[in-house]
């Protein structure tokens, strides 16, 4: 990929604390093999799950045994059909197994939680976006069933290239759920950033002043040195400053004092949660 098209596809991620996180868009192709690739793992279910109850039905001298298993399979698809990608988007990694292995997460495209309504939504879609166009695909029927078999073909068409007609790459499901797929590469094991950094003894913060942000904001406050991007940085720096009432000094460097909080903050929570409190994020009162 050249440097060009790789900077066409990065976004602006605002986060509720008004991070500007960078993001990157999923390539369409690496969507299109996500998608091939979970709707192969639902075919080999289906696939194993037909021949498991053959042979249960046979075991047990069950009369008809072929009727029994397309009921059972017709169930099974049902609930694969219907459950596999919104349960697995609706876990923590946000991503089916398809997405898992090219590296790709559905993110709420407002930077908040992704909500398993949004989850719910994107993939109800896939009803009109997939499932119902292909179904006129493979229907068999007369010269008047042409029609509505030709209908499927520009409908599918309409959707398959959907994406492709609009900046951020989203499905009509995505546009409707208020979601967007990200690149999200395997991270690699990065330093720990509380054992980086010079002595920091000029930066001394109470408990109030540790008291204020949660372990939420510990993770944005990472995501952002590890970026080391000094707007940033800065922006950041200010709103904390802000929110502590801390005074900076002449010489105090934005990045410094990152590092500082973020070392104290870290041990704060990971002392308060040796007592069995956690909290949250800032608006966790407990």
């Amino acid at each position: 990929m050249t440097e060009a098209i790789a900077e066409g596809s990065v976004r602006a991620l605002i986060t509720p604390e008004g991070v500007d996180l960078r993001v990157r868009l999923a390539p369409v192709s690496e969507r299109a093999l996500a998608l091939i690739t979970d709707l192969a793992v639902i075919a080999g279910i289906l696939v194993a799950l037909t021949f498991a109850t053959l042979g249960a039905m046979s075991a047990m001298n069950i009369e008809e045994p072929r009727a029994a298993a397309e009921i059972i399979w017709l169930l099974g698809f049902f609930l694969l059909r219907n459950f596999y990608f919104t349960l697995f988007e609706c876990g923590a990694r946000a991503a089916t197994p398809g997405k898992r292995l090219m590296g790709l997460r559905v993110v709420a495209r407002d930077g908040g939680v992704l909500s398993a309504d949004a989850v719910v939504a994107r993939n109800a879609m896939r009803e009109l976006e997939l499932y119902l166009p292909v179904s006129f695909l493979v229907s068999r029927g007369t010269e008047i069933d042409a029609w509505v078999i030709l209908s499927g073909i520009v409908w599918c068409g309409t959707f398959v290239l959907f994406p492709f007609f609009n900046r951020d790459k989203l499905r009509a499901g995505d546009l409707v759920a208020g979601t967007w797929v990200l690149k999200a590469p395997k991270p690699v094991l990065l330093p720990d950033l509380a054992e980086q950094g010079t002595a920091r003894a000029v930066f001394a913060f109470n408990a109030a002043q540790l008291g204020v942000y949660g372990v939420k904001e510990l993770q944005v406050l990472e995501s952002v040195l590890r970026t080391g991007e000094p707007s940033a940085l800065q922006a950041v720096a200010e709103r904390i400053r802000a929110k502590i009432n801390w005074l900076k000094g002449a010489t105090e460097e934005d990045g410094d004092f990152l590092n500082a909080y973020y070392a104290a903050l870290r041990r704060h929570l990971e002392h308060r949660l040796l007592f069995g409190t956690r909290k949250r994020d800032k608006h966790d009162r407990s």
